[in-house]
């Protein structure tokens, strides 16, 4: 490899890592570890099938982005009206209650590493003063090169933690038995799979995001990724969000199931469980170390969605506006545009942050539950943004050499039965039976 060509790679990574930071979060964090703690190794096949069945729908995203120089907004626009309205619907069916669910969780560590005697609603507004605060000065550079520290110190202590939970070896036959077949295929069970595969590794709203973040990075850098670099960097970040969450899911394996224990639902003593389980397998001395990880971790992921969903409704009123003849949106904006988008990202981190902040006071206490609610949600939609993310890439739009190739095309068709076909029978399994 070139030194130009190293140059240009290192350009364009960041976008992946970013993906990758507001990945691990509630899905890793969260429900990787309730599925270990609950269901042991059962969950492994299912959590690697489906980082297998979304990666062609999530590497659609920066595909279109280098491949076209535009957001998958315009390309939805450019199917039709029908297509940018399905995934306005969609996301405002999903943004506030994933974004008070991602505040939650961070309000919970918040609450644990500074011991405070505050109510949920009050650190989850703090938490959302600090995000707000941070993004209205446009840090984008800082939010990149934040992520980037962030997923490496805490790569290294979950692959530590879990190395130290096999120190005695654990009695495999009891980890997927028949009793955890038998809660499995209940309608409690059931839901739980879906709510895991909601948010594992990542929501497939993210396609969107991604392809935003790749511009932001092309701006901040001027260079302009090709296909190849773009799908480099998702890769990176892809990878290393699914080798996490199978990490996360050993660990509660590991150190809590069987032992009668179960998680709280409120999210600072779930918090504190969490922490424990660190704790128990590195030794007493880490846990302030790992408290603080964990904080870092999740506030880079609420910093990430709190950034994404207002970047997210910029974009949609400005492809609008554009009728879909949009110039490269690469390219830096004029100055009036650049003035339009800097009031209306303001504006909608506002609108995003005060009703997510209001779904908090109404259900913050019920925190699992409101985590299961939100993750389901975002599979039931699913299918339909993997089907507009597909649709998009083998457009006319798209350039032909660009456009995913048998194996990618087939992948995607099969995640798109999967996805569809598994909401269809929880609906009628939910409703019906």
């Amino acid at each position: 490899m070139s030194p130009s060509t190293r140059a240009s790679l290192r350009a364009a990574i960041g976008p992946g890592l970013l993906m990758a930071g507001a990945a691990v979060g509630v899905s890793h964090l969260v429900q990787a570890t309730r599925g270990g703690a609950e269901y042991g190794l059962l969950l492994v096949p299912i959590v690697l099938l489906a980082c297998l069945l979304k990666y062609p729908f999530l590497e659609f995203g920066p595909r279109y982005a280098a491949a076209t120089g535009h957001n998958l907004l315009t390309g939805y626009h450019r199917l039709g009206n029908w297509a940018l309205g399905l995934f306005i619907l969609v996301t405002l069916g999903t943004l506030f209650a994933i974004q008070a669910v991602v505040t939650l969780t961070t309000a919970g560590l918040v609450t644990l590493v500074f011991d405070l005697d505050l109510s949920v609603t009050l650190v989850s507004a703090l938490v959302l003063a600090a995000c707000i605060g941070f993004l209205m000065i446009g840090a984008y550079k800082g939010l990149d090169l934040g992520m980037k520290i962030i997923m490496a110190v805490l790569s290294v202590s979950t692959v530590a933690a879990v190395a130290l939970a096999f120190r005695e070896a654990p009695d495999w036959t009891t980890l997927s038995g028949a009793e955890e077949w038998s809660r499995l295929w209940t309608l409690a069970g059931f839901a739980f799979v879906l709510a895991l595969l909601g948010w594992m590794p990542i929501p497939l709203d993210v396609a969107a995001w991604h392809s935003i973040w790749t511009q932001e990075r092309a701006r901040s850098t001027g260079h302009h990724p090709t296909v190849r670099e773009a799908v480099f960097d998702f890769r990176l970040g892809y990878i290393g969000a699914t080798l996490l969450a199978l990490a996360f899911l050993l660990l509660g394996t590991l150190l809590m199931h069987g032992t009668g224990i179960g998680f709280a639902s409120g999210a600072a003593a779930f918090s504190a469980q969490l922490v424990d389980l660190y704790a128990q397998s590195l030794g007493e001395w880490s846990r302030s170390l790992i408290a603080i990880a964990a904080l870092t971790t999740m506030f880079s992921t609420t910093l990430a969605v709190t950034d994404a969903y207002p970047r997210v409704i910029v974009a949609t009123i400005r492809v609008l506006r554009e009728n879909g003849h949009a110039v490269q949106d690469m390219d830096p904006p004029q100055h009036g545009e650049r003035r339009l988008e800097w009031w209306g990202y303001r504006i909608a981190l506002l609108v995003v942050t005060g009703g997510a902040l209001l779904l908090i006071a109404l259900a913050g206490e019920h925190f699992t539950r409101f985590v299961d609610i939100a993750t389901i949600l975002s599979f039931l939609s699913a299918p339909i943004l993997a089907w507009l993310a597909f649709r998009v890439v083998t457009s006319p739009d798209m350039p032909e050499a660009a456009r995913p190739g048998r194996g990618l095309r087939a992948l995607a068709w099969t995640g798109i039965t999967f996805l569809a076909g598994f909401s269809l029978i929880w609906l009628v399994w939910r409703f019906w039976l």
